[in-house]
């Protein structure tokens, strides 16, 4: 096994490139591979990769996060959100190598009311949530010390070039467009920025940390203040309304509140998360360099 390398599942997306990054900045091999270079529903080509490597980590980067869409592919949601890490916990455990797992806040019914912390009772309201908390069940299952990383609204400059980006990039589009913009304003979260979230990941493995951690952005609002916010930070001035639920109904239901609590975490020493300002604003300055 080698101390310094990492392999990295799911490299192309928002928080894959990050991780990239970072662990490169720290003096990492990296190898990453991508959906096109590997299916991780493919138990035996999942463990091909980690007897060849013999990593010291595997992070895994890879989600089916289609929420809406999960109502009606069940199946594929827990391929690519279940199986897949039974793949990957079954190949770390023959290697004895750590397992990075990110999951979700969707993993919770949002009826606390208050930022969840690790030990609250996890009830998910569609299949999206039930698929990613039973990936949680199988890599606990299999391992004696997986680190569990659970965000929320992960946003990273990789969005740019992706099909679906993320709410940052859904609103400047919106923006350009003359009709009002509705957002709504009775869920709220802790969107999190994927360059911060790829740090902590680095500062919690080099920790040796395991378990259940919650690493979600560092502001707790609701979708139209986060909307409002990244209009600011980006100059313009759409009109946004705020809607409600009830007038935007989705076919997969939703948290109502998502917000996580990093307490967890800072109290290993790690910095916490900077105020979702800062990491816009971020954001808008490497928007601009690689845009």
């Amino acid at each position: 096994m080698s101390n310094d390398r990492v392999l990295i599942l799911g490299r192309a997306g928002q928080l894959g490139t990050e991780l990239s990054r970072v662990y490169r900045d720290r003096g990492y091999e990296v190898v990453a591979f991508g959906r096109a270079d590997v299916d991780v529903t493919d138990g035996p080509r999942v463990e091909e990769l980690v007897m060849k490597y013999t990593p010291a980590l595997v992070l895994n980067a890879t989600a089916y996060n289609m929420v809406d869409v999960a109502e009606r592919d069940v199946e594929g949601a827990f391929r690519g959100n279940a199986l897949a890490v039974r793949n990957m916990a079954v190949a770390c455990r023959q290697t004895e190598t750590k397992l990075v797992h990110f999951s979700t806040d969707y993993v919770f019914d949002g009826t606390k009311g208050s930022p969840y912390v690790e030990q609250d009772a996890t009830h998910p309201l569609g299949a999206y949530g039930v698929s990613k908390l039973a990936g949680e069940s199988f890599a606990l299952a299999y391992l004696d010390d997986p680190l569990i990383i659970r965000t929320c609204g992960v946003f990273g400059l990789a969005g740019l070039n992706t099909g679906r980006g993320n709410f940052i990039e859904t609103m400047l589009r919106l923006a350009k467009r003359p009709d009002p913009i509705r957002v709504v304003e009775d869920f709220v979260a802790s969107p999190t920025g994927a360059a911060d979230l790829a740090a902590r990941t680095a500062d919690l493995t080099v920790r040796k940390a395991w378990g259940v951690f919650h690493v979600g952005g560092g502001t707790v609002l609701s979708w139209y203040d986060f909307a409002r916010l990244i209009f600011e930070e980006a100059g313009v001035q759409p009109e946004v309304r705020p809607t409600s639920h009830r007038e935007y109904r989705t076919p997969a239901r939703r948290p109502q509140f998502s917000a996580l609590s990093n307490g967890k975490m800072e109290r290993l020493g790690i910095a916490p998360m900077p105020p979702l300002r800062d990491a816009v604003r971020a954001y808008m300055a490497g928007r601009s360099v690689v845009s």
